[in-house]
């Protein structure tokens, strides 16, 4: 799956230019996002006369600029940074920018997805060509104006300027350039004169965010709308037999109760697909209510029988399961290189581990929720959603609507991980509100998120590596998981190119739990597992952990494998700034370092943790990273990105642990399951390597280094090497200190 948000979205021709002949200038432009930090407009921007650049970007008579902002956010900043991107080739003056959330529109815009940490990867040459064309029709406006050489004008800040010191506002002079034709070509600006990107801007929702206003899904609201709560199998393997709703239908604010699956079931017969699509085709019961409240609290209130349909898996089934594919042979193979068999033959020394991961929720903040008004003629779908046009297009499916007359509106996510590509809780809405013929939405407990979701896999890793004469000369990386394996660039990730024989093998289990993309997929295990074991290839070998991987790197420098995904050279870069900055291996006296580099989705970074022991247990007090994502937009949102990725990386490889009994979830709540605290966290210092390079992703690469720095720091610092996660697990410590 993952390979589709990698691979699959191929790069399109963004631009697209017309004239309005309303007099509007239209300035079309696919996967583009919006702008502005939450200052205070100086002037109330509803009560401007804005003229259309279409569904993209307005100018107002008096100058402001509005872009509408069609990516889904989810807290990757990039409805801060896209607009910056357009702005800045604009020359707009950033504080009259205002950025409004679009709507799904596949006529206009291509890409309209959150994932894969793709957005401002796929969208920078067609941001900037946008706002480049833009400004030179506004400037071409002016030229005939002032009957000069368009050559002879600049712009600063939304303001023409000529040689004599006139000025006119691009508000001036939107409407006649409108009427102008498209030009092609236009200059796009050097590094050295961005004023805008580079620089440090808020995020555009902070005001609202902190003060409380609508933004999220939770917060959507329309006129009679009802609220829906969904009670589904317990376990993973049931369906429902029958329910008993009279105690439920006694509560204050209960309207009906009623139950849905029969269009899951169409639909999954149908032969039509959806990666976006994974559901249980069981009957669900569902508790129809004038409110949250009422609708929770009834749902609590019934009572349901239920069968088991196929197998109810467990955990410990698992396990077993797992090890025994790896010990088998029937495995496929994503990527050979050399002859490993002769290799390990050869081989001076071998070293051999397995590593183990845990299923895992992926626990938003906000819980899924949708609100949908499903009719013969049309349907109005709105709510926090990483995938709107894949939802779109499985809602026309089911209900035989034209996507044209669907409406999707895209509300701010708290968050997404990956949850909020698979679109159950929309489809499920959507059934709701078409069997009650109201509009409804549906509102998930935190329960209801851990117990009937879409996990992170298990999975199990054995690495196995020769040296022959002190060098690596053979690597063989064996992966069993759960529902699927990784995508298909991975195996092409590093160490491919640096061991001349090297191999990649993948098999899985097919299970009946729901599995899917959880932030970084596979590489957020991965990348532990792997830099886990060069350090613990390093130590056999005698020689310091990153400096064994500056020498792996040297062959891969010049390499003509085009299938290799890496930069060496800028993970050299990455790895040398690393050690610079994190002083490594000049720790202060109780202070026991880790190291970790990885590549995943375009960007490359390093990191090293720092640990103390107090009382016997590891307390990480700081984790120093180096990141080479290219030119940085926005270097507040981009720092917060790999902040917030390394101190994820390490609760969870730290803490977060689930498990599965008879097909039940084991944890249902924070109660038991495991987040990292506050105290638990340290000090995350980012550094970034200055380059001119078209930017790369941030929302995941920094999260999947992190584990391993970490456990590397606890090895040197117990003597102890980690190869499960949670670590707390393995350390047989309740706890860990802050």
């Amino acid at each position: 799956m993952k390979s589709q948000l990698n691979t699959n979205f191929s790069r399109r021709n963004f631009l697209k230019t017309s004239a309005l002949a309303s007099g509007g200038l239209l300035i079309g432009f696919n996967f583009l996002t919006a702008c502005k930090p939450e200052a205070k407009m100086p002037v109330d921007i509803n009560n401007l006369n804005f003229n259309d650049f279409n569904a993209f970007i307005k100018i107002s008579d008096e100058g402001y600029v509005t872009i509408f902002s069609p990516n889904p956010e989810i807290g990757q900043g990039v409805k801060t940074a896209m607009p910056m991107i357009i702005a800045e080739e604009l020359d707009a003056d950033w504080s009259k920018v205002n950025v409004t959330q679009g709507a799904l529109d596949t006529k206009n815009f291509s890409r309209q997805l959150a994932g894969g940490s793709q957005s401002i990867r796929f969208g920078w040459d067609a941001l900037r060509q946008t706002g480049a064309t833009a400004k030179q029709m506004l400037i071409n406006a002016a030229a005939i104006k002032w009957n000069v050489d368009a050559a002879s004008l600049k712009t600063s800040k939304g303001v023409i300027t000529n040689a004599k010191g006139a000025q006119l506002t691009y508000g001036d002079v939107v409407k006649e350039a409108a009427l102008l034709e498209v030009p092609e070509n236009v200059k796009l600006k050097e590094t050295k004169d961005y004023t805008i990107i580079g620089k440090d801007a808020i995020n555009v929702d902070i005001h609202k965010i902190i003060t409380g206003k609508p933004l999220f899904g939770l917060d959507y609201k329309t006129e009679n709308m009802m609220i829906a709560s969904v009670l589904r199998p317990p376990a993973f393997g049931q369906k429902l037999v029958s329910f008993d709703a009279e105690k439920a239908k006694q509560v204050t604010g209960v309207i009906d109760v009623i139950t849905i699956g029969d269009k899951v079931r169409e639909f999954n017969n149908s032969g039509k697909n959806s990666w976006t699509f994974q559901m249980s085709e069981s009957d669900k019961v569902v508790v129809i209510a004038k409110n949250t409240w009422a609708a929770i609290k009834g749902k609590k209130a019934l009572s349901a029988k239920w069968k088991t349909d196929s197998e109810v898996e467990s955990t410990e089934k698992h396990d077993k399961i797992l090890t025994k594919i790896l010990d088998g042979n029937k495995l496929n193979t994503r990527r050979e290189d050399g002859n490993i068999k002769s290799a390990f033959a050869k081989a001076d020394k071998i070293v051999e581990k397995i590593y183990h991961s845990p299923f895992l929720p992926h626990n938003c903040m906000e819980p899924m929720n949708f609100y949908a008004d499903v009719t013969s003629e049309k349907v109005h779908l709105a709510g926090p959603v990483q995938t709107p046009e894949a939802a779109e297009g499985v809602v026309a499916d089911m209900f035989g609507v034209d996507k044209e007359n669907i409406h999707v509106e895209m509300t701010r996510m708290g968050g997404g991980f990956g949850r909020r590509l698979y679109g159950d809780f929309v489809y499920e809405a959507a059934e709701i509100s078409n069997a009650i013929k109201k509009p409804v939405k549906l509102v998930s407990t935190r329960e209801d998120d851990m117990t009937t979701g879409v996990y992170r896999p298990a999975i199990k890793y054995r690495i196995k590596a020769a040296v022959k004469d002190g060098k690596v000369t053979a690597y063989h990386l064996k992966e069993a998981a759960i529902n699927g394996n990784m995508y298909g660039l991975i195996p092409n990730f590093f160490p491919a190119g640096c061991i001349p024989n090297y191999k990649v093998e993948t098999a899985n289990y097919k299970s009946n739990i729901t599995t899917g993309a959880w932030r970084a997929p596979y590489t957020n295990f991965l990348a532990y597992a792997e830099q886990s074991f060069f350090s613990e290839l390093a130590q056999e070998m005698g020689k310091d952990h990153p400096e064994l991987l500056l020498e792996l790197l040297q062959n891969v420098k010049n390499t003509t494998d085009n299938k290799i995904q890496y930069s060496g050279q800028r993970m050299e870069d990455t790895i040398k700034l690393v050690k610079e900055k994190g002083n490594w291996g000049k720790r202060e006296e109780g202070v026991y370092q880790g190291f970790s580099a990885y590549y995943s989705h375009n960007t490359h970074v390093a990191e090293i943790a720092e640990i103390v022991l107090q009382e016997g247990l590891p307390v990480i007090k700081k984790v120093t990273a180096a990141v080479d994502c290219g030119i940085l937009v926005n270097p507040t949102g981009a720092k917060n990105q790999v902040e917030g990725g390394v101190l994820d990386g390490i609760g969870h490889a730290m803490f977060s642990d689930f498990s599965f009994k008879d097909g039940k979830p084991e944890y249902k709540n924070f109660d038991k399951y495991r987040l990292i605290r506050m105290q638990e966290t340290p000090k995350v210092e980012v550094h970034f390597v200055q380059n001119n390079l078209s930017p790369t992703g941030l929302g995941e690469p920094g999260l999947p280094p992190a584990g391993g720095a970490v456990a590397n720091a606890i090895h040197n610092a117990l003597g102890k090497r980690l190869y499960s996660q949670p670590f707390i697990k393995e350390l047989k410590k309740s706890t860990i200190l802050g």
